[in-house]
């Protein structure tokens, strides 16, 4: 079962935006932006952003136990943020879409301080 969400950025800060609309905005994306401050579930999807994975792929990659990959896989899945598709005795993670994927391997570059250029 394949989910997709569509994201369309808009620019917050024209003329004709309202300020309710935005704190709105802020209310509906908190949990998503709550889900990602978790270090454990920030590197479970860095890593899908690269490619979709197994548990045990991801277990392996981030050396946590499968039971704690699983529990964080969780949220993440109940918010939309990550699919899951059976394949055989596994199933194969992979994040939502491309439209998350993207903005979340550029804000990863924020990480290294050389890469953006004295950005932030």
């Amino acid at each position: 079962m394949s989910r997709t969400i569509e994201l369309t950025l808009t620019d917050v800060t024209a003329a004709e935006r309202s300020d309710a609309s935005v704190t709105a905005r802020a209310k509906d994306l908190a949990p998503q932006f709550k889900a990602l401050a978790d270090e454990n579930r920030l590197a479970i999807v860095l890593l899908l952003s690269e490619r979709p994975r197994t548990v045990r792929e991801l277990t392996d990659a981030t050396g946590l136990a499968q039971t704690l990959v699983s529990h964080h896989l969780a949220p993440l899945r109940e918010l939309g943020l990550v699919t899951v598709t059976p394949k055989g005795r596994s199933n194969i993670y992979a994040l939502c879409c491309d439209a998350f994927a993207e903005p979340l391997r550029a804000l990863a570059g924020l990480s290294n301080p050389a890469e953006h250029n004295g950005c932030c």
